[in-house]
């Protein structure tokens, strides 16, 4: 691991910094310049972000990760306090899921940026274990919510049987809670054709993780909130499909036809397009539970 982490003793004036903030100790200060002396190398970057000089670079990031397409941002690191909080809050505050789409195409170029932005949300250890699949275009939405309204036919046939529910907890609450929802769905879906899973977007984005991360669920939702806001910013709407992400996690069938290798596990399905629906106000939210235990 020694080629984790190179760094430029030319240019390296031993100030420490990239010592001190490596979570992993896998740099030490010899003879007053940085050196490569631990096991492990987590290729967070921290090193690299705090070094004055830029003597030190990371060998596992690329410099094109980061580029977008469709805007350019700075390199430079903004500063604690820097941003406009007020205007952060009130971003995340007009976000609001999108059922009403137009039927404008999305340019690929956007969707690809916005999933190079879902990569720039922390992970656990740093492992970096998203997978971002991008359906472009309508004909791609519709492949998929054909399969998806296939398999809860299919489960609404075997939910709708007393006999199978007494075996199953999991039936018995699907079947309390969303059987009838699904079942008028899918008549409505029958016999007008009318698209209650995507409500017509003309993307998706699925967010999963590779296998071996530490906190793949939590890791892949953050990489999805990042998306999120950034497609508001950008003047799209987003939705979160819960029952897409259901049926691709209990039909592995979907996930290949989608070239999804099996060992990925999606844990968010985003529709995506231009907004049909404008508002006038943020909305209140429900009071959030907050605590501040008594210190002993």
């Amino acid at each position: 691991m020694s080629d984790a982490v190179m760094i430029d003793v030319a240019t390296c004036v031993g100030c420490g910094r990239c010592v001190e903030t490596c979570p992993a100790s896998f740099l030490t200060l010899q003879s007053g310049k940085a050196v490569v002396t631990g096991e492990r190398c987590i290729a967070c970057g921290q090193c690299e972000a705090v070094c004055p000089t830029g003597a030190v670079k990371v060998s596992a990031l690329e410099e094109c990760v980061g580029d977008y397409t469709t805007f350019k941002i700075s390199q430079e690191w903004v500063p604690y306090g820097k941003p406009d909080l007020a205007a952060l809050v009130a971003l995340m505050r007009s976000r609001r899921s999108c059922r009403h789409f137009l039927d404008t195409p999305v340019d690929l170029a956007r969707l690809q940026d916005l999933a190079q932005i879902g990569a720039s949300a922390p992970s656990g250890t740093n492992c970096q274990p998203w997978t971002f699949t991008i359906l472009p275009d309508r004909a791609a939405v519709i492949r998929l919510s054909a399969e998806i309204l296939d398999f809860f036919t299919r489960l609404n046939k075997i939910a709708r049987l007393p006999f199978i529910r007494w075996f199953s907890r999991d039936l018995r609450t699907y079947y309390c809670k969303h059987y009838a929802s699904i079942e008028k769905a899918l008549k409505e879906w029958e016999e007008t054709k009318k698209d209650k899973l995507f409500f017509n977007a003309p993307a998706l984005i699925l967010v999963g993780s590779k296998p071996g991360a530490s906190t793949p669920a939590e890791d892949a939702l953050l990489a999805t909130q990042n998306i999120l806001l950034a497609a508001h910013a950008m003047g799209l709407g987003t939705c979160l499909i819960g029952f897409a992400t259901a049926a691709l996690k209990r039909d592995t069938n979907i996930q290949k036809r989608l070239g999804i290798p099996e060992d990925e596990t999606i844990y968010a399905v985003i529709a995506i397009g231009e907004p049909g629906r404008s508002y006038c106000r943020i909305t209140r939210r429900k009071t959030a539970t907050t605590r501040v235990p008594q210190s002993s």
